[in-house]
């Protein structure tokens, strides 16, 4: 049976007609309703009892925690220019999407040290183009595979202890990847289960979350960082962290998947595994106001072709087109660099950016197919506006490719996102802004546009142009 679906425009019609009926006359009310003195001393805000950005409270002296989000996404692309395609283009002609994310977060706190955290998701919907034809796929929700079962799954399944070095305190903002209310100011921190690279790895308070913030997959992540991942986006993981006052080191040790892009993972590390390595620094260098740094590497071991081979062997006439599945089954790295700062400039905004690169001989195999990756952008709250829990951000991101990348897609190779049978290339470069409101309690509905240059690293396809409404709910 074919599903049903509404067209874009009355979809968000919808949306925003049950929005507005349900709580329009609260709206503004809500969020002055809560000054900064009115929130508890010492503690986030975002952790309040009162706190009207969830519908239930989430207490901080509980040894338990259950929460829950969902998340629907809506993008839609008019018709853009284009004069030929491949098995992984973009389709240009005009459509629609709507995906869907919805996520139980529980967890216990064992003793002072050591919790137990277990999250299950439920993916479904579908992205423009199924997330094919572009490297800054527009949409982070998407599930790469959209013939997974749509059962649900356990997204997170880790073991955390917390080993103190020192006696001083600091207050910690209670969340589903961290139930302490306070932690050791010096400490070892110890992962160990089913988790996302992307949780811990890469992070930066403007460009990270897509419930709230940016949705392109280069905006959000460092789009040459090939981090370990089965198609969901998850792991099998150990990490270590250590903390201290101003600066932090975290390492882990990952499984990577079978093939590039698959569901499976490869359980034989002497073959098949991931090391990541991050350091993080605070200090104040603008204004006095403290801003973060951090350093990224990381080495895959996989069964992953080379660009350059695939397309030897179809120069010699071994395969029809260049095939970089086209191997047998053997080892090899794949290594690449990134960092990523934030600076407040005020109280309510603060600069982002992000740089990247790995050695582009090697196919992108687990995240996207990203070589060269460097954003600069800006996010900050409504706070100037008396909106103090409302969002905004503009970004821009180039993304590029290695040489012999280049020369795979132009002579007809494809990857697992990225194939236009030929390619006139340049930069992949991506303007994303979007705006997302506290509507009532737990409801925030956004609105966002992207615009993409050289679709796919493409100068004879695009530009296009990509709307959206988002509505998230935290429970």
């Amino acid at each position: 049976m074919q599903e049903y679906k509404l067209p874009f425009r009355l979809e968000a019609g919808v949306i925003l007609a049950t929005l507005l009926l349900c709580g329009a006359p609260r709206l503004w009310a809500q969020d002055k309703a809560i000054t900064a003195e009115q929130q508890p001393a010492q503690v986030p805000e975002q952790n309040s009892e009162a706190d009207p950005r969830s519908m239930f409270p989430h207490p901080e002296t509980d040894r338990w925690w259950i929460s829950g989000q969902a998340n629907f996404i809506s993008q839609w692309h008019p018709a853009f220019h284009s004069p030929y395609q491949g098995p992984r283009s973009l389709p240009p002609q005009a459509q629609d999407a709507t995906s869907r994310v919805l996520t139980l977060f529980t967890g216990v706190r064992l003793t002072n040290g050591a919790e137990l955290l277990c999250d299950v998701q439920e993916t479904g919907g579908h992205g423009i183009g199924e997330a094919v034809g572009l490297a800054g796929v527009t949409n982070l929700d998407i599930v790469r595979n959209p013939d997974l079962s749509k059962a649900p799954y356990i997204a997170r399944l880790m073991w955390h202890q917390v080993i103190p070095l020192g006696h001083q305190k600091i207050d910690s903002s209670r969340s589903p990847l961290s139930l302490f209310s306070s932690l050791p100011e010096r400490r070892l921190e110890i992962r160990f289960g089913k988790f996302s690279m992307a949780d811990f790895f890469d992070n930066n308070s403007h460009g990270t979350d897509t419930g709230f913030q940016f949705m392109n997959w280069t905006v959000d992540n460092n789009g040459a960082y090939d981090y370990a991942a089965d198609t969901r986006g998850f792991t099998f993981a150990a990490m270590l962290e250590y903390y201290e006052r101003r600066w932090a080191v975290r390492f882990a040790e990952a499984l990577m998947p079978k093939v590039a892009n698959g569901i499976h993972l490869d359980a034989e590390m002497s073959r098949a595994r991931a090391e990541n390595i991050e350091v993080e620094l605070q200090g104040t260098v603008f204004r006095h106001r403290e801003g973060i740094i951090r350093f990224l590497s990381f080495i895959n071991h996989a069964n992953m072709g080379s660009y350059r081979e695939a397309v030897d062997n179809f120069l010699a006439g071994r395969t029809t087109v260049p095939d970089i599945t086209a191997h047998p089954l053997r080892t090899t790295i794949k290594y690449g660099f990134g960092g990523n700062f934030e600076q407040p400039l005020n109280s309510w905004m603060g600069l982002f950016g992000r740089w990247g690169w790995d050695e582009g001989r090697h196919e992108s195999f687990a995240y996207t197919e990203v070589d060269q990756t460097a954003e600069i952008g800006a996010g900050g709250n409504g706070k100037r506006w008396n909106r103090k829990f409302d969002r905004a951000g503009l970004v821009f991101v180039s993304n590029g490719i290695s040489r012999d990348h280049q020369r795979y897609l132009a002579l007809g190779g494809h990857g697992f996102l990225l194939g236009d049978g030929r390619l006139n290339y340049g930069r992949e470069n991506i303007i994303e802004t979007y705006y997302t409101l506290h509507f009532w309690r737990g409801i925030f509905p956004s609105f966002g546009m992207q615009h993409i240059n050289n679709p796919g690293y493409n100068r004879d396809r695009g530009p296009v142009v990509v709307p959206t409404l988002r509505l998230h709910l935290e429970l």
